[in-house]
């Protein structure tokens, strides 16, 4: 069944720094990397929903910063410390918040959790969107394209590294290059692909902004195809649903290292793909999700 969605104020678009945003009827089954709930679960509070823990884990992790109230510190004192921006948006309090959410739901890897405690994901949404950056929600980001919900980054970057500590990393589908950013907070080289060019401009402006261009190679082309004279990499995230895992990505992942992807296309659910040999691959099924269609080519506008 299909999370019902509730029609919002931005459904005819708005003139911003994207140019004209085309979000129209918003976030819809369509163009939603929202995960799948059960009609049971349909209108319960997001954080009521069923969680899905890590495999061979159970639970959720309880808060570990290093230092006993260093968490509960860091979202009573944010507030003194982060400016005000966009609608009175603060950000670092709210970004404390969701990292705590994100422990709560069962992501463990500490270098993710900091990694998107240090990334302001309002600034890579419209800015009529930006109060809700911070909610576990997948939000469009025009082009009915969406940003994934902070869970789903979250979720995919911790499978392909765990116990693992993956050099150069291969994203196809950058989007807003929030995700991007948030790999390149500790992953020395990030390669992401985006194949709209109204999505890659600004994206590329975003991420020189928050000064990661020197860790971050955004590239303007067919994400299906990878980056073949880049290869071999150590993990490939892949943000958006094929009927199958593009065999050129595949042959583009290093031995020993691992590929996460959406796929399917009414049903879709994650795919885990660790390299074992050379023409060797191992995989594994893990949650139901929904994302956007994989698509060859490219788009202008």
């Amino acid at each position: 069944m299909r999370k019902p969605v509730a029609p919002f104020t931005f459904e005819r678009g708005t003139t911003n720094r994207f140019g004209r945003s085309s979000l129209g009827g918003g976030v819809s089954a369509a163009n939603s990397n929202t995960r799948i709930v059960t009609p049971a679960s349909a209108n319960k509070p997001a954080q009521q929903a069923p969680l899905h823990a890590f495999p061979g884990r159970s639970g959720a992790a309880p808060l570990n910063t290093g230092s006993p109230g260093k968490g509960q510190a860091m979202l009573a004192n944010a507030g003194a410390r982060a400016p005000q921006v966009n609608l009175g948006l603060n950000s670092e309090r709210l970004r404390a918040i969701m990292v705590q959410r994100l422990r709560n739901q069962g992501i463990q890897d500490e270098r993710v959790l900091n990694a998107m405690m240090q990334v302001p994901r309002h600034i890579f949404v419209d800015e009529g969107l930006a109060s809700r950056a911070y909610e576990n929600a997948a939000l469009p980001i025009g082009h009915s394209q969406t940003i994934s919900q902070p869970w789903v980054v979250a979720r995919m970057i911790s499978a392909m590294c765990e116990n693992r500590e993956p050099v150069r990393v291969l994203e196809v589908g950058a989007g807003c290059g929030y995700q991007a950013a948030v790999l390149a907070q500790f992953i020395k080289e990030v390669h992401a692909i985006e194949r709209i060019r109204g999505l890659f401009d600004p994206a590329r402006e975003t991420l020189r902004s928050l000064k990661l261009m020197s860790r971050v190679r955004l590239v303007f082309g067919d994400g299906m195809i990878g980056l073949p004279g880049l290869a071999p990499f150590d993990g490939i995230i892949v943000a958006a649903a094929g009927i199958k895992i593009p065999q050129a990505l595949l042959e583009q992942l290093a031995v020993g290292g691992r590929l996460i992807a959406p796929e399917g296309t009414t049903a879709q659910r994650l795919i885990l793909i660790e390299r074992t040999g050379a023409t060797a691959w191992r995989r594994e099924e893990l949650e139901s999700v929904r994302f956007v269609p994989l698509r060859s080519g490219t788009q202008q506008y």
